[in-house]
């Protein structure tokens, strides 16, 4: 079971969002604490904690999640950006509602963490 988290409230209405791009399956908005002068947020609709609790079943989901992640980087004018999905506390996750990071507008370095 998945917990009430920021990002439901935000699906739920509840939250404003700087919304970016929205359909059936996901919402795409700009983080509030970006890490680059692009860094935007692509959730589910479905309610998942993380890639370590997707199922099978969610294989359409997630190939959606990062078709949208490149439509959004796309539309913001990035020809380079960066995906990022953390997985855990220890691997930087601190909202349990799956979510991919699209990071750019600069260079980015590597490693990251």
């Amino acid at each position: 079971m998945t917990r009430d988290t920021v990002f439901s409230k935000i699906l739920n209405g509840e939250i404003p969002c700087d919304e970016v791009y929205g359909d059936e399956y996901c919402l795409a908005f700009r983080d509030i604490s970006p890490k680059a002068p692009v860094h935007i947020l692509v959730i589910p609709r479905k309610p998942l904690e993380s890639l370590k609790t997707a199922q099978d079943e969610d294989k359409s989901l997630l190939g959606h999640l990062l078709l949208v992640g490149a439509k959004v980087a796309q539309q913001e004018g990035l020809q380079n950006w960066r995906t990022v999905i953390n997985t855990g506390a220890d691997a930087g996750q601190t909202v349990f509602h799956l979510h991919l990071h699209v990071i750019g507008g600069r260079p980015l370095k590597w490693p990251p963490g």
